[in-house]
């Protein structure tokens, strides 16, 4: 090493080399090297993935932080310019709704130019990478910083729009996770592993969430129930490890600029802890999930259809596809003025974040019944210490406020939802379940105002516990997911409610997973993104239907005694990727894949002298053309519920259909939809 470093001392000015400089000391250079060969080793040994997965956590947890404080201080704006702008309702109303709709449309507009891909949640198109379809250029890095201006322009529009951060933080989650991989192939110059680059991906998902909610735990489980259909358990260190330092990293920065004494949850609550329900409460937790399981199936059902007609609408997909800022704005301008609080703001506690919506809707005690014999005043300015004046109104009562918030509340997710800018969408249903939850809640103390009598005592209702139940339960039914029960756990930092709010959480996913398809599985089927779908129900007839019932029979085959004009012409007739390669077209032995690009390669470097029909496929392979050999192959007895369990576990695309060796078929994606297809639905007899 030859590389100057500085001047002898007492020279006249010569450059030293490192070499020269450690020249007289041998031993020293011997000992610093074998103590740098000796840390490396060591360090290696630990795994190269601890690194990557902590420096992922650390990377997130101050995106987020920094992303919270500044949609915190743009938020605090807006409430002061409301503030202050004065008593013409004019004023008001305008500074109420300019605000968000000039946010939303840059939202829109910058991220939109720069990329189409930052709009929207970004998990249904993960969870499609993630079953081994490939969407170019969705995780490159140079989407990061439109997803990450615009969803700091949604989020700041506070809960006028009322859009969350969870899926677009997965999202930019697993692009840092894939540049942060390819960054360390080219380094190391290993090859490829996409199958390690999945487990990446799937824990990038968790650390998504953890550093949101500050919740690892869920975020593991919730990442995996979300993104993918098979999880080995070798590979939970990676997720729990990397949502943890997330996690930890994002609350320990709130303790570094003085928000919090110390690492605590995001949602503080005051439950009971000696006897939080009664044993007959048991009933009401499981019917408050039915019921949330119920308006689940509605919500989703109409979401999926108004995104299909928004879609297919001349009108609004011309305006869509010309000019997506200015549906933006039109979108935020009728939620913005719905929500304006001297109006119909009212009575939906406009006033409120969404961060008191939920302190609110947490409160153990009862509205109904602290309101019967005294009505207290609506205060001019947020009380901090009374959230839960905002729920109240004389005349329409704590039922009457909290009724019409889920009315106004379910149209109003759904159309936005439609608004082309990176929004989350999780945190808008997880309180809109709170929502559900307390109105029974409400309800059950003031049917049983001293409480439920259960072996002659008796403890008040809270009904903060059902609103936690209703969150899980709605959000849970939604997602179809069951982590979100411990997700609420640790997010108020409290157990007590645990066996009840599970058992709500389970009775909202049997209702809704027996009767529509997931949030997110909808956006793909609306958006025709290629997906695997699930045999609902895991059917027993999926057994009974083979391979050899829905196999392709039409397939294309190249022998090796194929003359090269015909290998020719069907590589310039076809568009495969692909062909498979058979021992003789007599036999049609299979024995590998060929490419079509390497295909096309070889045949344009052939001479042009070459004699029609002497030269043979195997003359191109014997010259170095690739083959691939088969690995895998199904029979055409095998069962329609075990290739569907191959192509989930594996990640496959296609797969050749072989009997004693001969190929007969292919199965791909195509022939799978349509099997399952027939199965839920079959076809009706001619």
């Amino acid at each position: 090493m030859e590389e100057l470093v500085g001047l002898r001392e007492g020279s006249s000015g010569s450059p030293v080399s490192l070499r020269e400089l450690w020249g007289p000391y041998p031993r020293v250079r011997r000992g610093v090297r074998g103590g740098l060969e000796w840390l490396k080793q060591k360090l290696f040994c630990v795994g190269e993935d601890w690194y990557f997965l902590m420096t992922l956590g650390v990377l997130m947890a101050l995106i987020s932080y920094t992303m919270n404080f500044t949609i915190g201080r743009v938020v605090r704006a807006h409430k002061w310019l409301y503030r202050e702008i004065g008593d013409s309702h004019l004023l008001r109303y305008l500074s109420w709704t300019v605000y968000p709709v000039a946010l939303v449309s840059f939202s829109s507009g910058f991220s939109q130019s720069i990329t189409p891909f930052s709009g929207g949640s970004g998990i249904p198109e993960l969870k499609t990478i993630l079953s081994g379809v490939v969407l170019e250029d969705y995780l490159d890095i140079k989407n990061f910083g439109a997803k990450v201006a615009g969803l700091t322009c949604t989020l700041a529009t506070g809960s006028t729009i009322f859009l969350g951060k969870v899926g677009p933080f997965v999202h930019l989650s697993v692009m840092i996770a894939a540049y942060l991989g390819r960054v360390h192939t080219k380094a190391t110059g290993e090859s490829e592993n996409k199958s390690k680059q999945n487990e990446m991906l799937v824990a990038a998902a968790a650390v998504g969430v953890a550093t949101v909610f500050a919740a690892p735990f869920s975020g593991v489980l919730f990442s995996i129930e979300v993104m993918s259909s098979h999880f080995s358990v070798w590979d939970y260190w990676r997720g729990f490890f990397a949502a943890t330092c997330g996690a930890f990293m994002f609350r320990l920065l709130a303790v570094f600029n003085s928000e919090q004494e110390t690492i605590t949850s995001l949602y503080k609550t005051s439950f009971r802890v000696d006897v939080p329900f009664d044993l007959p409460e048991i009933f009401f937790f499981v019917a408050l999930g039915a019921i949330c399981g119920i308006l689940s199936c509605a919500y989703l059902f109409c979401q999926r259809t108004f995104l299909g007609f928004v879609k297919t609408n001349r009108v609004i997909s011309k305006l869509l596809a010309t000019s997506k800022p200015l549906y933006s704005a039109l979108a935020a301008l009728v939620l913005a003025s719905i929500t304006y609080p001297p109006g119909v703001g009212r009575f939906l506690a406009s006033r409120l974040s969404m961060k008191e919506h939920l302190d609110s809707l947490f409160d153990n005690h009862s509205w109904a019944l602290m309101t019967r014999n005294s009505s207290p005043p609506w205060p001019e300015e947020l009380d901090p210490q009374n959230l839960w004046f905002e729920w109240y109104h004389p005349q329409f009562t704590i039922f009457g406020t909290l009724a019409f918030f889920l009315v106004m509340k379910f149209w109003m997710l759904i159309l936005a939802t439609t608004i082309p800018i990176p929004a989350g969408y999780f945190m808008p249903i997880f309180i809109f379940g709170a929502a559900i939850g307390r109105l029974i809640g409400e309800a059950l103390a003031l049917a049983f105002p001293e409480g439920i009598v259960a072996g002659g005592v008796t403890n008040p209702i809270m009904p903060g516990g059902y609103a936690l139940a209703g969150a899980a339960a709605f959000s849970g039914a939604v997602t179809h997911t069951i982590s979100t029960a411990l997700l609420a756990f640790e997010l108020t930092g409290q157990i007590v409610h645990a066996l009840p709010v599970l058992m709500a959480v389970l009775a909202a996913n049997a209702v809704a997973q027996s009767c529509q398809p997931s949030f997110y599985d909808g956006t793909i089927i609306v958006k025709k993104l290629p997906y695997l779908p699930w045999i609902r129900g895991r059917k027993i007839s999926s057994q009974r239907v083979i391979v050899g019932h829905f196999m392709n029979c039409t397939i294309t085959t190249l022998a090796k005694d194929t003359p090269l004009e015909e290998v020719a012409r069907v590589v310039t007739s076809t568009d495969l990727a692909k062909y498979f390669l058979v021992e003789s077209t007599e036999s049609q032995i299979l024995v590998g894949t060929v490419g079509r690009a390497h295909l096309v390669q070889a045949l344009q470097a052939e001479p042009p002298s070459w004699a029609p029909g002497h030269r043979r496929l195997r003359d191109l392979l014997a010259g170095g053309c690739p083959t691939e050999p088969v690995t895998l192959q199904l029979s055409p007895e095998t069962s329609l519920h075990q290739a569907h369990n191959l192509f989930e576990l594996l990640k496959l695309q296609s797969l050749p259909v072989t009997s004693l060796g001969r190929a007969v078929g292919s199965v791909s994606w195509v022939e799978l939809k349509k099997a399952i297809s027939n199965l839920t639905n079959p076809p009706a007899p001619k």
